[in-house]
């Protein structure tokens, strides 16, 4: 199929990618139309032409990001990471409409055939087919066509912000930007029953402002603004003014504060500049309420991707109810789209529309609709689950893994930055690529033809349909490794799976069960135990007799909320996402059976995060050494992220970052410096084992072990005793 591609060095490309396959509970959909909003998508243009020292200046939160990465992987490993990230390419759109050819089994509420609208700038893209969750979906009327349905998603960021205004009957509102949003504000709040006033930079917008009901349009620079909200207010000032411009210059706020009456409200929708002259702001005791893009729900990836709606007692106007009033207004005739739309044009000319947004030249589109066509191109159906137990007998953790023949190939799943930064480099030369999947398409292309694999893919399950002897890396969201690594030793695969392994014992359990009846092997990315200045520290620590005393602090930050990670079901929180590295480390390290655990969480133990985010743990191995974890929220990036140290008869030795280490012996503390955190030297070892060159680099016992301890960890958390770890 076809999708927009947009590169970070300013390209726009039509590219065919794989189909994508529609993600639990959602629905594949096949376009007919999409909406380009020209000053939303002008400005990503823009951003993309920038050169490095623009972005920063642009971005100084993802500067700092690097700056972090920086202090822990070594400006080599940071750097590789900025530019994997450049030269990936992004997609294109968020609005559009079309009808349902797929429909997952854990969706109820779509059949193919269903015309839908479809919104999110992480999946609606202009594409000739998009995978969308069930909340970013909505059927459309019979009374409204699927050009107008394409603009769904764009009229709910104008209705959210006429939300967030509440402006009342009879009021006034002043509406500063008129392009396709600011429009469609104006249109919003006349149909509402609010009165409004225009203002704009462009003469060519009065009319249509005037179109979509602003009873007068003030255009700067040819009539005065305040002189007009004098005479149209009688004196008092407008109600409300809703920000609809995405400008760098504060004027559009200033012009707020002047115009706004006393205790006014001010909404923002649009990105633009707003530093609050004080004393004006302060004077007129001035709300300032920001509207956030559809609606509630929006960015919360529990709603959005996990299905969980918000109780409508609660919270009336969500952004998938939000989607349906547009629809209903778009019935009704109360939404003048016609006027909004000045060009509909071939899918295939798209970008033809995209170079001109990147001129200099002025440009008098306001909505674009791209056209489709009608004929519906083949698609694979989402297979079904399959409710048959496979038949499955405990297998001893240590038993050795039978190898049938080595592999003759690598397939991976799960191709984002990570992969692509940290394993993807240390893969190519060393065995054939086959197939990459990734849940997004255009992603997929482009690891396809960066790395040279032979094909892409977005559905695992048409991967494990080969029967051929490949090895596949997992490389997805941790919700998704269980699933993976249980289908392809079903297969006989040989299994790279970044940590962690699984999310419950009972997957942990299951896994074990299948490897014992495969001729496959499991390799999960403790990267930790292969980094250089652990092989060094190793070394020494194999000459010492007796038990040792290992501390792990790991200062790791603030989770934003915002992050996969910070949703539960996704990722199975930090501890079992991140701190089942450390508690490996221990694991390694001494070499000895573990015996119990105890924990406990820090600071802050309530509030938004669901499960814990800082976390201590004190482990007792069977040997008699010990090893105490400190992974913390709070801290200060001044402090290495991770520092280990290791306290033994005549030695103690200290790795940082895995950068530095010094080992303090004989009176004397020698310092050595080392790179990386172990994930070339990991994908070397593991690609030697599948080859059948090697050994097996991490056998499955001690796999198992490390997580075990990892789920006695949370245990004892929600148990508040100390564990025995089985």
């Amino acid at each position: 199929m076809k999708q927009i591609a947009q590169y970070q060095d300013g390209r726009l490309e039509l590219q065919d990618v794989p189909v994508p396959t529609a993600p639990p509970g959602g629905v594949l959909v096949r376009l007919t139309h999409s909406v380009i909003s020209v000053g939303t998508e002008r400005m990503k243009v823009e951003q993309a032409k920038m050169n490095l020292l623009q972005k920063a200046r642009a971005r100084p939160d993802q500067v700092r990001k690097v700056l972090d990465s920086a202090k822990t992987l070594g400006w080599k490993a940071a750097l590789e990471k900025v530019r994997n990230r450049l030269e990936m390419p992004t997609p294109l759109g968020y609005s559009a409409a079309g009808i349902v050819i797929a429909v997952d089994p854990a969706n109820t509420r779509f059949s193919e055939g269903d015309r839908v609208a479809v919104g999110g700038a992480e999946c609606a893209f202009h594409a000739e087919q998009v995978a969308v969750p069930d909340m970013l979906a909505v059927k459309v009327p019979d009374s409204v066509p699927n050009w107008q349905a394409a603009y769904t998603t764009i009229v709910s960021i104008a209705l959210q912000a006429v939300r967030q205004m509440e402006g009342r009957l009879g009021e006034r509102v002043l509406v500063i930007g008129q392009g396709l949003v600011g429009l469609l504000v104006t249109n919003l709040l006349h149909a509402s029953g609010v009165r409004v006033m225009a203002l704009d930079v462009a003469a060519a917008r009065e009319k249509l402002a005037r179109a979509m009901g602003a009873e007068r349009v003030v255009i700067a620079g040819l009539h005065d603004l305040m002189q007009n909200v004098r005479e149209w207010t009688d004196g008092y000032g407008v109600d409300g003014v809703v920000l609809a411009t995405a400008v760098g210059s504060n004027k559009p706020t200033e012009q707020a504060i002047e115009t706004i009456r006393d205790r006014g409200r001010i909404v923002i929708v649009g990105n633009t500049k707003t530093d609050l002259p004080w004393k004006d702001a302060f004077a007129k005791e001035i709300e300032v309420r920001y509207s956030r893009s559809y609606g509630p729900g929006r960015y919360d990836p529990a709603y959005e991707w996990g299905g969980s709606d918000y109780p409508i007692g609660y919270v009336r106007w969500t952004e998938q109810r939000n989607f349906e009033a547009c629809l209903h207004l778009m019935g009704t005739g109360a939404l003048n789209l016609s006027d909004l739309t000045t060009r509909r044009l071939p899918f295939t000319q798209s970008l033809d529309v995209y170079k001109a947004l990147a001129s200099d030249e002025p440009s008098s589109d306001v909505g674009i609709v791209l056209e489709y066509g009608d004929a519906p191109p083949s698609v694979t159906s989402i297979p079904t689950a399959n409710a048959a137990q496979v038949a499955s007998r405990r297998a001893a953790a240590s038993a050795a893994v039978q190898r049938i023949q080595p592999a003759t190939r690598l397939d991976v799943i799960g191709a984002g930055n990570f992969a692509r930064t940290m394993l993807l480099p240390h893969v190519k030369g060393q065995l054939p690529l086959g197939t990459v999947v990734n849940n997004t398409a255009l992603s997929a292309n482009h690891v396809r033809s960066k790395f040279g694999f032979a094909q892409a893919g977005t559905d695992p399950n048409a991967l494990f349909a080969d029967e051929s002897n490949a090895a596949v890396l997992i490389a997805t969201r941790h919700n998704l490794h269980a699933p993976l690594v249980k289908a392809a030793l079903s297969k006989g695969r040989h299994v790279f799976v970044e940590k962690p392994l699984c999310l419950t014992r009972e997957e942990l359990v299951d896994i074990e069960d299948r490897l014992a009846q495969s001729s496959g092997s499991v390799h999960v990315g403790f990267n930790r135990r292969f980094a250089p200045a652990t092989v060094e520290l190793k070394k020494r620590l194999a000459n010492i007799p007796g038990p040792k005393t290992i501390s792990f602090r790991v200062m790791a930050g603030a989770l934003d909320p915002a992050h996969w990670y910070a949703n539960y079901a996704e990722s199975g929180g930090r501890v079992l996402g991140e701190a089942c590295h450390f508690l490996d480390y221990f694991c390694f390290l001494t070499d000895a059976p573990v015996v119990r655990v105890s924990a406990q969480t820090a600071w802050p133990v309530t509030g938004r995060l669901p499960f814990p985010d800082s976390v201590t743990a004190q482990v007792q191995f069977a040997d008699d050494s010990c090893g105490q974890l400190i992974y913390s929220a709070n801290g200060d990036s001044s402090w290495p992220k991770e520092v280990c140290t290791v306290f033994a008869a005549g030695m103690v030795a200290e790795i940082e970052n895995f950068q530095t280490l010094a080992i303090h012996s004989g009176r004397k503390r020698t310092v050595t410096k080392h790179e990386g955190k172990g994930h070339a030297q990991q994908m070397q070892a593991w690609l030697s084992f599948v080859k059948g060159e090697g050994p097996q680099p991490i056998g499955f016992g001690d796999i198992r072990q490390s997580m075990a301890l990892t789920f006695a960890v949370l245990e004892s958390i929600q148990q508040g005793r100390a564990v025995d770890v089985v």
